[in-house]
Order: C-alpha cells, then structure tokens, then sequence
C-alpha cells in the first residue's frame, strides 16, 4: 500500500513537471511576449528580428530596454540594433543577472531610463521571466501606480519565473523585490 501511495505521488511530480518544462517551451516558442500595460510597456523573451518588427508595427514599440546588456559580437544582438535603428526605435542596454540581487539605488537608474524613455517600452531579457519580471515590477510599482502586489505578479510562474530561495537562482529577482518594495515604500 505505502509502496503504491509513493508511486502515486512520483508520478503527479513527474507530470506537474512534464507538464511545467511544456509550458516553459511553449512560452519560449512564442517569445513569452505580454502586456504589462496597455499602449505603454510590454516584455518579451529575446526577440528576433522578425519579432521585434512584429511587436513595433502592432505595438507601437518606440523603446527597446535589453536587460542582457551590450553584447556587440553576438548575433542576437547585432540583428536587435539593426532592426532597431531600421524602425526608428530607441535601443537601452542594462545589464543585469538573473543570479544577482539588484539594489535600490541601481532600481532608481532603471526606473529613471524608463520614466525617461518614449513610450510604448519594449523590455526583455533571455527568457523574458526573471530580469524583465522584476523590472516589470518596477515600473508597474513606481511609474503606472500599480500596488505592490499586483505588481509583484509580473514574477511569477505565467511569464516562467521560477523563484524558490535555494534551489532557484533566479530568486535573486525576489530576494530584490523585497528590499526594493522596502525601499519605495512611504517611511512613516
């Protein structure tokens, strides 16, 4: 009987896994692109070219903010700064790591490049889950007036971001959010 109860229980981890890396392939295929915020910032995964003109002729698009930072002997990157300059598209690299927590002060310069930036903002990163999740967050807190918590859901699951203290290392991004939550939060 216990030997059937664990097997049972193997099993429905071993699906809700199958069923998980789908999900994280799906998103990945279709370039795990959402709205944020509607007429003003979106998040992708790394687009292609062809995505990126996709996005900007149904979108609007008028600022890219690559979360990867400037990789000027990579393809990916060439291709994103044509087809940039080709469309009259405002490029920003900021670098960041998924594996490392972003302090207040480099928060303030990203929400200082955004409140700065033509909108509608286009923001991504690799996966387009845990970089742009959190700075997803960032603007929907401090620029669109959002609540914490509803902006704190742009780092979860549905966009693929993963954050469990200890196994996953992108829960850098949350460890962040949490100190940057403090950080803006009204004193007194």
């Amino acid at each position: 009987m216990a030997r059937r109860y664990l097997f049972g229980i193997a099993c429905t981890y071993l699906l809700a896994g199958v069923g998980f890396g789908a999900y994280a392939a799906y998103l990945q295929v279709v370039g795990n692109f959402h709205t944020v915020i509607e007429g003003e910032f979106y998040r992708s995964a790394q687009p292609s070219a062809t995505q990126l003109a996709a996005y900007v002729r149904t979108h609007g698009i008028k600022t890219v903010i690559n979360l990867r930072g400037e990789d000027a002997r990579a393809v990916w990157y060439e291709n994103e700064l044509a087809t940039a300059r080709r469309l009259g598209v405002q490029h920003i690299d900021y670098r960041m790591s998924a594996s490392r927590t972003l302090t207040p002060a480099q928060a303030d310069e990203v929400v200082a490049i955004m409140a700065a930036a033509p909108k509608p903002i286009l923001v991504h990163c690799q996966a387009g889950s845990d970089r742009t999740g959190l700075v997803s967050a960032l603007y929907s807190y401090r620029l669109a007036g959002q609540s914490e918590e509803r902006a704190e859901r742009q780092l979860s699951l549905v966009f693929g971001h993963v954050g469990i203290p200890h196994i996953s290392a992108a829960y850098a991004m949350d460890a962040s959010w949490e100190v940057i939550e403090d950080h803006y939060r009204p004193k007194g």
